[in-house]
């Protein structure tokens, strides 16, 4: 600004003024350092390799809740638990779901610091222990005869019959009028149909699954329940696989490190994945929803088979996936299998590094606040839901000031290779780090807030809530979930 520009600012002032006090006006103005003239202030933060305590993602329990598992080294965070129940067990009497048993369960998987995925059963491969509930035929439902690899008789739920689906389909109704989007549930996996809710029954020559008909209603009825919970299905689908992940579905594989334990020229990892998600159409649907992996046994197995961690972990991760459910096994002492499971659930699902942080130096009461952020998601997969970047100020003996800026952290994605080639299958590579991402926030200040010297933090919080919910890769988080990173001063 020239002396000239301030005088022409300055020229409507009242006559009352002289033209000495006008030219000390001009001055003045042109000694206040203007804030947008101001060098910014740069805060760059560390980077650290801390495994990660974050919802909707990495380890899981199975069947108990992090409290509960003896096989849970205190090295590794988890805060999903993810379990399987009968049809039996969740409706035991006709038209009354076992609401103490999920209730339970639920309040269990909060005190622990986890939320639950499940899935619902309806045919056994245990002969005395079936998952259909016992009123079934009494309340006009079907139940037919099969076998399991020489196992027999196994009574099973015939979804052919309209009645034994119709039964099925208003349990899975009522699952969702009443736990669709609580807040509990990490997700809901779309069983149900064939072995485990696997949807297959291989092993068995005397059955076959439901028509394609029926079993695309089984489909349409969880995606009716479940509107605000996410699914995933199985990856035995088929043509159901395929409809799902166009509807949203993630999916879930339950033999992940399969290496040739069930036969050496056929194995899930070559054979298997590959097939079914090409034909299914589902290499992109981790960008929409999550990827689960179960192992095959259990990483005991896999070190014993002398197969590859590193080729098993990094075929997970440029899959793009976000759990791992070990079975709740225990893990073999061994100081390079502890080093692989941590370099891989340091990348498994998402990772957020702030790179860089830009804001002026100081600015006024009442205005508008901008900060420029840079950040990478060094994991492998999205966060899938709508977490925002909130900004705090504070200075001693005052209130807090809390803004919730613009940027959503679905936005940040991760890095990508390509899949299921030759070269990939011959060794998965390491997958890169995400794009960078910029983001430009403005944050209106309150009018009335007091000049002085204030702490600039960050946290990652829910669309309903400020309290922060994300750990960050970075150094500096406070008790309080806060990350303090810079100082401002708000002037008048």
């Amino acid at each position: 600004m020239s002396l000239l520009h301030v005088l022409h600012d300055v020229s409507c002032t009242p006559p009352q003024l002289s033209r000495r006090s006008v030219l000390a006006m001009a001055w003045i103005a042109l000694a206040r350092p203007s804030a947008a003239a101001e060098e910014p202030v740069i805060v760059r933060p560390k980077e650290i390799s801390d495994l990660l305590a974050n919802p909707h993602l990495g380890w899981q329990t199975f069947g108990r809740t992090a409290r509960n598992d003896t096989s849970l080294p205190p090295w590794i965070p988890s805060t999903v638990m993810y379990t399987r129940w009968g049809w039996d067990k969740l409706e035991p009497e006709r038209g009354r779901l076992n609401t103490d048993l999920l209730d339970h369960t639920l309040a269990e998987c909060r005190a622990a610091g986890q939320t639950l995925a499940f899935r619902v059963m309806c045919c056994s491969t245990n002969p005395k222990a079936p998952y259909h509930p016992a009123w079934l035929e009494s309340a006009g439902g079907r139940v037919i005869v099969a076998d399991y690899h020489g196992v027999e008789p196994l009574p099973i739920p015939d979804f052919d019959d309209k009645t034994t689906l119709s039964l099925h389909l208003d349990c899975i109704r009522r699952l969702g009028e009443r736990y669709d989007g609580h807040p509990d549930i990490d997700h809901v996996d779309l069983g149900s149909i064939g072995w485990w809710g696997e949807w297959h029954l291989y092993g068995s020559k005397r059955a076959k699954l439901p028509s394609l008909d029926h079993r695309r209603r089984v489909v349409d009825a969880y995606f009716a329940a479940f509107r605000r919970t996410p699914l995933l299905m199985l990856v035995g689908g088929n043509e159901c696989l395929a409809e799902a992940v166009q509807r949203g579905a993630g999916w879930r594989a339950d033999c992940l490190g399969d290496m040739g334990g069930f036969s050496k020229s056929w194995f899930h990892m070559r054979h298997g994945y590959p097939v079914w998600l090409a034909k299914a159409r589902a290499l992109d649907a981790w960008r929409r929803a999550p990827v689960a992996w179960e192992t095959c046994w259990d990483i005991r197995r896999w070190v014993a088979e002398g197969w590859s961690l590193r080729y098993i972990f990094n075929y997970a991760l440029a899959c793009h996936g976000s759990f791992l459910n070990n079975k709740s096994a225990p893990l073999p002492n061994r100081d390079d299998v502890r080093l692989e499971i941590e370099r891989f659930l340091r990348r498994l699902g998402y990772r957020f590094v702030l790179r860089e942080l830009r804001h002026p130096p100081r600015v006024r009461a009442g205005d508008v606040l901008r900060v420029d952020t840079v950040w990478q998601n060094v994991g492998s997969a999205p966060c899938y839901r709508p977490y925002r970047t909130a900004w705090r100020l504070t200075t001693p003996g005052g209130p807090a000031v809390v803004r919730v800026g613009g940027a959503t952290v679905s936005r940040w994605m991760p890095g990508d290779v390509p899949i299921f080639d030759a070269a990939f299958l011959e060794s998965p590579p390491d997958l890169p780090p995400g794009p960078r991402v910029t983001e430009a926030e403005a944050l209106r200040l309150p009018a009335d807030l007091a000049p002085g010297t204030y702490v600039l933090a960050l946290a990652i919080v829910p669309p309903d809530s400020t309290r922060p919910a994300i750990r960050l890769a970075i150094d500096g988080r406070a008790e309080d979930g806060w990350y303090p990173l810079s100082r401002i001063q708000i002037v008048r």
